[in-house]
């Protein structure tokens, strides 16, 4: 009985340091990033520079990164897998650096705060619910193609509906994928899968939902200058 009892000690203390390396990481990337993007923001001429053609290629790299550790994440080093991870958080970082010039700093200070209990909460939520949201995987990548496929489209037909369509639903999609992930992330951990790169793979995913819900929340709650 004593054994029984060590055991699931050992495996619930295992399961709770593979998710405190991925949260760890998470707040690293997400600190970078709010470092690099006020820093940029506090310098006109490197937001002039940024904000031109080189924004597109940033977001195209960005983008390439992401695919870059979603694919190749189990044949990398643990120092590979980071670097990758904190080089993405850096770049998005530059390419954050545009809210500085819509919003104002305490409407992006209030809804990051808003994003970090929504977030913990969700996630808590994720970590403890019985019901497995597996069956939701589907809906959850034909809503991100959807947001995908519709923000390029109003970028020239600039509807003012489908902007906050676009924001709300995102709202609730970036809420229902960090429940999702965190869900995954401790089966993951149950199945006996706690690598370094596993732990800085589940932190980009929740770094992204993180960033995306922060992002769209910004867009309906942020007072622009």
């Amino acid at each position: 009985m004593n054994q029984l009892n060590e055991k699931a000690f050992e495996f619930e203390k295992a399961q709770q340091s593979f998710l405190q390396r991925v949260y760890q990481w998470m707040a690293i990337g997400l600190a970078f990033t709010g470092a690099i993007a006020m820093w940029v923001a506090g310098s006109p001429e490197l937001l002039r520079v940024l904000h031109g053609g080189v924004f597109f290629i940033l977001m195209l790299v960005e983008l390439g990164i992401v695919f870059w550790l979603s694919s190749q994440i189990m044949n990398l080093s643990p120092s590979a897998a980071i670097t990758g991870f904190m080089v993405y958080a850096g770049l998005n970082g530059l390419t954050l650096s545009y809210i500085f010039l819509l919003y104002t700093q305490a409407s992006i200070a209030s809804t990051f705060f808003i994003t970090a209990g929504t977030f913990a909460a969700v996630s808590v939520y994720g970590y403890t619910t019985k019901t497995n949201l597996s069956s939701m995987s589907g809906f959850f990548m034909m809503g991100l193609i959807g947001i995908i496929i519709a923000s390029l489209v109003n970028m020239f037909l600039r509807s003012p509906a489908v902007y906050w369509l676009i924001s709300y639903f995102g709202v609730a999609l970036f809420i229902g994928l960090t429940a999702y992930d965190t869900q995954q992330l401790k089966a993951m951990q149950e199945r006996g899968a706690a690598s370094d790169q596993l732990a800085i793979m589940g932190a980009l995913k929740l770094y992204l939902d993180f960033i995306n819900m922060f992002i769209m929340l910004l867009r309906i709650f942020g007072r622009r200058r």
